[in-house]
């Protein structure tokens, strides 16, 4: 069996909010300086999810997958050092500013490449824009089942079986394989690697595919093709304005108060 787990690499999701620039002008995010990337919180229990599965199934092969600079190596080897096999590291300037639908095609397309893939894990979504729609598109674009927020994931007899979260509760669904499968923090907690297995996971391989290795060019990837369309990037405002109701006692002020009241017409 082969499973391949999509991973991010992101801006630290455990500072400040305050510590981000937005650049409206460039529509783009800039973490504070100095602070390094991390792999997406929801994508290390997907790497969970897959290691769970192969402790059952020791015959399992688990790759990592992630597309973005060279410094997305990192969030790999950490993956390979929780007990990963091989890692393929997608990386170009094409793919710079995809939108979730390319993402999906880029991502769905290097699967196709691994050819022998039974199941795909992307973490119920990213951190960083927090839209949760990768792992149902890869699976559309590959006709596969998409089974979504899971908090449990078996592999029986050529199916899978996910434990889904719920508003109000659980349920349990199985799909034929392939299929993919996102996961949520109701899983657990991701295993913590020993020095070990950092240690081996440095001389784990790591393959790179550029858009052109996986046949992709401008005309599907490129600014054109795009199916959302980024407006405006920008920080809100928020002004609150603050009137104090003057009164001797209780009984004026309540009384001045339905007075602004109706004056604003709210009554």
């Amino acid at each position: 069996m082969h499973i391949v787990v999509c991973v991010k690499q992101v801006p630290d999701w455990d500072i400040p909010p305050s510590s981000f620039k937005v650049d409206e002008a460039a529509k783009k995010v800039t973490p504070p300086a100095g602070v390094a990337p991390v792999p997406s919180q929801f994508d290390t229990i997907g790497v969970e999810a897959a290691m769970r599965i192969k402790d059952q199934h020791p015959d399992t092969k688990v790759t990592i997958m992630s597309m973005g600079p060279d410094s997305a190596r990192d969030v790999i080897k950490h993956s390979l050092a929780m007990g990963a096999d091989e890692g393929v590291l997608l990386t170009d300037p094409l793919f710079d500013d995809l939108d979730w639908y390319q993402i999906a095609l880029v991502l769905s397309t290097a699967a196709k490449k691994l050819e022998d893939v039974n199941l795909i894990v992307c973490g119920r979504q990213a951190v960083d824009w927090d839209m949760g729609v990768t792992g149902s598109g890869i699976a559309e674009l590959l006709g596969w089942p998409a089974l979504t927020i899971a908090k449990d994931v078996q592999v029986k007899d050529g199916t899978v079986v996910v434990e889904r979260v719920l508003m109000d509760g659980f349920e349990t669904v199985e799909a034929p394989l392939p299929a993919a499968v996102t996961v949520s923090n109701e899983l657990g907690e991701p295993r913590y690697p020993k020095l070990q297995q950092i240690m081996q996971a440095a001389r784990k391989q790591v393959t790179v595919w550029s858009a052109a290795d996986l046949g992709l060019d401008a005309s599907s990837i490129g600014p054109g093709a795009r199916k959302l369309a980024l407006e405006r990037l920008y920080v809100p405002v928020s002004d609150t304005q603050v009137e104090l109701i003057e009164g001797d006692t209780p009984e004026e002020k309540a009384g001045n108060l339905v007075k602004k009241l109706a004056e604003a017409k709210l009554i």
